[in-house]
């Protein structure tokens, strides 16, 4: 009942997105980030032999530090993710998971990602491939354009492919640093108003935790695929670059409190101009959101 009590007052807060999650972690739902969550939380780890299988459900707010997607912090939807880890050594384990995202009225995402990770105790390091497709998507002609609204600001997003490369640095017992980098190339669906086939992007992130508060600051970068450019209508020395900033509390009875803003810096013009058609929407998103894990 006093859990109860605690909670009501939150959820009444205006401004939060609604959402809940069942269990979430909230760095990623990969599974490599799955696995980062373990080490800082103290949860066991595959010993050198065997497995670890995880499953997770919760919103696609918990994506909003992924350094490979960019979402819109206030579309709702739900995420339901697994993963297989397994220990190599008693230093290195290997992993690969699935994750869905889904919305009402949007097609759904499928992710894969295939990794290992270096554990030295202190600090860990680890690379994986990953990639992100919308299946069955909607052939020409399509009804209504912008099919997935809010990935990467991209209207007419297909799939795309990175390679991701992610660390942390223990400075104590409950606090740590957290580093990641990502570069790959995003397909864009035929018939797009860029009129591209591709975008490659690079991407860095910088994470600080203390206790029960984590906060991040993501940098993006897209730019058209080399020799793709439109000639007269896109500059192939086009670039559109980002930064998102998020803050999350992780409250006593296991709920959370985030914050932050999507596109908190831009470039770019999402609207047509005499000099070629709408670029990506990067437009600042605020976002107040709470959890509550059952």
């Amino acid at each position: 009942m006093r859990r109860l009590l605690l909670t009501l007052p939150l959820l009444c807060v205006p401004l939060m997105a609604a959402g809940q999650t069942l269990s979430g972690d909230q760095i990623s739902n990969t599974a490599w980030m799955q696995q980062q969550q373990a080490l800082k939380t103290g949860q066991p780890q595959p010993s050198q032999g065997s497995l670890l299988v995880q499953s997770q459900s919760g919103t696609t707010a918990d994506a909003q530090n992924d350094t490979s997607l960019s979402l819109n912090p206030l579309a709702g939807g739900t995420v339901n993710s697994s993963s297989v880890q397994y220990g190599v050594t008693p230093n290195v384990s290997a992993q690969v998971g699935v994750t869905q995202r889904s919305w009402v009225t949007q097609p759904r995402i499928i992710s894969s990602e295939v990794g290992a990770t270096y554990n030295a105790g202190r600090y860990s390091v680890g690379v994986s491939v990953a990639q992100d497709q919308v299946p069955n998507p909607t052939p020409l002609p399509r009804v209504l354009p912008g099919a997935v609204p809010g990935v990467n600001g991209l209207s007419d997003f297909d799939s795309s492919t990175q390679l991701n490369a992610r660390g942390r640095f223990a400075l104590s017992g409950n606090s740590g640093v957290l580093l990641g980098a990502s570069m790959g190339r995003i397909h864009l669906l035929p018939g797009n108003q860029l009129g591209l086939n591709a975008l490659d992007q690079k991407a860095l992130s910088f994470g600080v935790e203390h206790g029960s508060v984590s906060t991040s600051i993501v940098g993006r970068t897209m730019y058209p695929e080399p020799g793709a450019a439109v000639p007269g209508m896109l500059n192939a020395e086009r670039r559109w670059n980002s930064i998102d900033l998020g803050v999350t509390w992780r409250l006593p009875w296991q709920g959370s409190l985030s914050f932050g803003a999507q596109n908190l810096w831009s470039s770019g013009n999402a609207v047509s101009t005499p000099a070629g058609p709408p670029e990506p929407d990067q437009s600042r998103t605020p976002y107040v959101q709470y959890h509550q894990d059952l």
